[in-house]
């Protein structure tokens, strides 16, 4: 009877008895199977015929049983042969597999990316960069996180994720990070709104009294602070962490709201949401892609990083990359 396979001396075979096979026995086996006779099996494993022959029959003492009937110009297996070699056609496929897949994780081409991000940054930055991801290196997944930025910063540097996406700058004692330069909040909203404010493409925060505005969790103080400048509270019906959210409102015709200028790509094709740019004061923001500067990326996560600089290239400002 054969035992359950171990990966120590022997990969099939007991091991308190010794009686067993290695991994190299069970190649030759399968290529003397494959070829048909012994002759044609030690050209392709490169040996001396007799030498296999002599492989083959103490393997057979090793493990107490025939598995090749004599007497046949072409190799023909006994019963135990045949549960032999339907065993082995699977654990050397599962070590060939183990192997690749091992190498695979080792240069980035498989295995999984962590990655925590905020939402107004994961919705805007993540699609395009997965997408191009996946297509160049199809076998790699990745496990994605959302939270405010200072729980993705707490899910860094306890290591439950590689890479962090917030719109905070990140102390650079502890982080290396790529700073995409800034981009200015916009005000989206449906187009017969847009036209009720007029031909330019621009607005001014006093001229948003009374207006019901949208606007995400992290620019709320700062929006509140200007209104209160010029003299009004602003009129909020939703206040929420999530730019697809918001932009799924506006359409509803709930309101307008604040939010970055890359959420455009967020509006769809059919001409019915407009954005304009939000000016006197202008509000701006930029996204901070980090990692914790004393442990190293896994190969996967050098790739992703190396996308983020190829693509968003003309989007890193001066100082995007602290060293």
């Amino acid at each position: 009877m054969l035992y359950p396979f171990v990966i120590e001396k022997y990969i099939i075979g007991n091991e308190e008895t010794g009686l067993g096979m290695e991994i190299k026995d069970m190649q030759a086996f399968y290529t003397v199977v494959e070829e048909g006779n012994i002759s044609h099996a030690a050209i392709r494993l490169d040996i001396a015929q007799p030498a296999l022959s002599r492989q083959m029959k103490r393997l057979e003492g090793s493990l107490g049983v025939r598995l090749f009937e004599r007497g046949s110009r072409r190799i023909r297996l006994t019963e135990a042969g045949r549960l032999l070699y339907s065993r082995v056609e699977r654990i050397l496929g599962m070590v060939d597999g183990t192997v690749r897949e091992i190498t695979e994780i080792g240069t980035g081409a498989a295995g999984a990316i962590r990655i925590g991000t905020i939402t107004s940054s994961g919705a805007l930055v993540m699609p395009r960069l997965m997408s191009e991801f996946h297509r160049r290196w199809p076998m790699v997944t990745f496990e994605i996180w959302e939270g405010e930025g200072t729980r993705v910063l707490e899910m860094l540097d306890s290591h439950v994720i590689e890479i962090g996406i917030t719109r905070s700058q990140v102390d650079a004692n502890l982080y290396e990070s790529v700073v995409l330069a800034n981009e200015p909040l916009v005000l989206m909203m449906k187009r017969e709104a847009g036209e009720e404010t007029g031909d330019v493409d621009t607005v001014r925060v006093k001229e948003l009294k009374d207006k019901p505005i949208i606007i995400p969790l992290r620019w709320k103080a700062a929006f509140e602070g200007h209104c209160k400048q010029v003299g009004f509270a602003p009129k909020l019906v939703s206040v929420s962490d999530s730019v697809v959210l918001d932009v799924l409102s506006v359409r509803a015709g709930l309101g307008m709201a604040i939010l970055p200028l890359s959420a455009q790509s967020l509006m769809g094709d059919d001409g019915a949401l407009v954005v304009k740019r939000l000016v006197k004061p202008e509000i701006l923001t930029h996204t901070v892609v980090s990692w914790l500067k004393n442990r190293s990326l896994s190969a996967g996560a050098q790739h992703f990083v190396g996308l983020l600089k190829e693509i968003y290239d003309d989007k890193i400002g001066e100082k995007g990359q602290k060293k």
